[in-house]
């Protein structure tokens, strides 16, 4: 299993977002393989622009992947995001990894004035404006929404574009039919859950004569953080529940919060469903909380 830390865009409590720079120092010397960013317009809290975030690292990351975990290609507009995937990969040498997703935030559609109840149909033709114009092939579009311009320049070599999904069948046939890689949110799944996503995406991979074990599935938004105090758990667990607007009960059984042996036996069961790489996001104490992770879990794990 592989580990990426996502960038610490959100102001949890008001007292600001974390130097980028320290934080991909402590990745990469913890072990880590991946550095990614989310994507919203609005949220709870402060939340820095992903994309941008991105590259102001890309020097920083050295030889660590970057991707997108996810971006919104009708959020943001599909050949605006492509100009920016374009670019992320020839900075980096060609280590970005575009992930995408429709997005299950009405008030990003309404940021940026695009019906929400449009998303999916909007997705998918977004999705192979994306791959027309990230490569040499011409992908065929309905071109109900979406134009595909020649944009210059183009990556060197395609860019892997990963499809998120919480595990609908509907929703694993489209990562089959659109994606190179399947990118599970964390918080919204579990280890028997990813397991039958695994048998039903590769039931739909294999007809199509695509090689299963080159396509990844990866979690995002593993919110992460280690502790032998019981209640520094719970503090931390109560107020992610309160952002998320989740039941605390239910999601201390979906994140990395407790003590790292806990942790990692939580990762050694997504390990057996099929899970090739697992992105965390600590939600206090970044710097301190990927080294305390690549210590006691990546040894365990990688």
């Amino acid at each position: 299993m592989r580990f990426g830390a996502h960038l610490p865009l959100i102001d949890f409590d008001g007292s600001g977002i974390p130097s980028l720079t320290g934080y991909v120092d402590a990745a990469r010397e913890a072990g880590f393989s991946a550095i990614s960013a989310n994507d919203h317009l609005v949220f709870q809290r402060s939340w820095l622009d992903g994309i941008v975030a991105l590259s102001t690292v890309v020097d920083r990351s050295v030889d660590l992947t970057l991707a997108t975990t996810v971006a919104l290609p009708v959020v943001r507009g599909p050949v605006a995001l492509a100009k920016a995937a374009a670019a992320l990969d020839a900075l980096s040498g060609g280590r970005f990894v575009l992930g995408v997703g429709p997005g299950s935030s009405a008030a990003d559609y309404d940021a940026a004035g695009v019906p929400f109840g449009e998303r999916w149909s909007r997705f998918d033709e977004a999705v192979r404006v994306l791959r027309s114009s990230l490569t040499e092939e011409r992908v065929p579009t309905p071109d109900r929404f979406y134009d595909t311009p020649a944009l210059e320049p183009r990556p060197a070599r395609p860019i892997p574009i990963w499809i998120g999904s919480w595990g609908s069948a509907a929703g694993l046939r489209r990562v089959a039919r659109l994606g190179d890689g399947w990118l599970a949110s964390a918080y919204n799944t579990t280890p028997d859950q990813i397991s039958a996503g695994r048998d039903i995406l590769h039931r739909v991979l294999e007809p199509a004569r695509r090689d299963t074990r080159a396509f990844p599935i990866a979690l995002a938004t593993m919110w992460t953080y280690l502790t032998d105090s019981d209640a520094a758990s719970r503090t931390r667990l109560d107020a992610l529940a309160h952002m998320l607007g989740r039941d605390p009960v239910t999601l201390a059984e979906q994140v990395l919060i407790g003590p790292a042996e806990i942790c990692a036996a939580r990762l050694a069961r997504y390990a057996d469903a099929g899970v090739d790489a697992v992105f965390i996001w600590p939600v206090a104490d970044p710097v301190a909380q990927l080294r305390h992770f690549g210590t006691s879990v990546v040894p365990h794990l990688s």
